[in-house]
């Protein structure tokens, strides 16, 4: 019976955990591409207008 529970309570909590994780890589990832959108579009007029 032991074994059955921590069997549920890691199912339970192993998508947690992978969603935890990938917070901070996609976080990183949208830094980089926002950075990189910013640096491709310099000079651009369109920029002024979207802040």
């Amino acid at each position: 019976m032991p074994g059955a529970v921590v069997l549920i309570i890691a199912l339970i909590s192993f998508p947690i955990v992978v969603g935890l994780s990938m917070a901070p890589v996609a976080a990183l990832l949208g830094h980089l591409l926002w950075k990189d959108g910013e640096i491709r579009n310099e000079g651009s007029e369109l920029l002024e207008l979207n802040n």
